[in-house]
This record gives C-alpha cells, structure tokens and sequence, in this order.
C-alpha cells in the first residue's frame, strides 16, 4: 500500500543531470568528470590553455623550449668532436628543468608529470649525465676512487 503524502511535506523535485555548455550543434550535454569509453573529439588544453588566446601559446613554452635549445647546442658540441663539453651541457639542460620546474608555477610542457617526479627525473638524468662526463675516459676531470676499486673487485671475482 503506498504511503500518503502528509500535510507539510516537501514535493518530490526534479532533479536533473549536470549539463555543459552547449556544443557546437547548440544542443548542451551532460557533463560528468569521467573519461569517455571512446574519444570522439580532441582532449581539452590543460591549465592555462583555457584562457590564454591561441597566440599566448608559444610564449607559455619557453622553459621546454630553452631545456631543447641547451640539449640541441650540446648534441651539436658533441658532433664536432668535443664529447666531454657536449655532454655536460645536455646535463645541464637536464638540470635547468629541474630548477624551472622547481622555480616556476607554469611550465607548459615541461610539466610531464607531478612537480616532485619531473624535478627528480630531470635532476636525476642531468647529474647522472654530468657525472660520467665528467669521468669519462681518457683523462677523466674526476676521479671516484671507490668506482675503481668496485670495478676491479667485480671482474677479478
């Protein structure tokens, strides 16, 4: 037996789903935070991209665009025949994005990840790259003594 509505008691309301603007047909469409099944269109710019004109686009890019100008100049030093050079300033064009990244609020696409694992990675590879530059063969400006030592005792065993 169904229930009867007392005196007092609020009306059942309509409650409708969230729509968005509407799409380019004028017809609005439900909006939900989930990712569709199939991508029928292209993914909407992230951050800033929303309200920058199309033109503010490449002036937002200047720190990935700084990072590859570091890497290209020292791949360019590398091919004429000054590996050592070469290679220390592709870790340092590593290592400038991890201090932009760090430094900066907005990076366009120097931001691949969140900032903690771009700072690491991009810290990480550039020491890492700047490292064996510097120890590189033949007459290394740095000497670890202890990587001698491991080395022999590894392939000696």
């Amino acid at each position: 037996m169904p229930a009867e509505d007392t005196p007092g008691e609020a009306e059942d309301i309509e409650v409708r789903d969230p729509v968005s603007a509407p799409d380019a047909d004028g017809v609005a469409r439900r909006h939900t935070r989930r990712f569709p099944l199939f991508t029928k269109d292209t993914a909407r710019p992230e951050g800033a991209g929303r309200a920058a004109a199309g033109d503010a686009l490449a002036a937002r890019q200047w720190p990935i665009i700084a990072v590859l100008a570091l890497v290209a100049v020292g791949l360019l030093v590398t091919a004429l025949d000054q590996f050592r050079a070469g290679t220390i300033v592709i870790g340092v064009g590593l290592l400038t994005g991890a201090v932009l990244r760090w430094l900066l609020p907005g990076v366009g696409m120097l931001a691949v990840r969140s900032r903690f694992t771009d700072i690491a990675t991009y810290g990480v590879l550039g020491a890492v790259i700047v490292l064996l530059a510097l120890m590189a063969q033949p007459d290394p400006w740095l000497q670890i003594p202890f990587l001698k030592d491991t080395l022999h005792f590894t392939v000696s065993s």
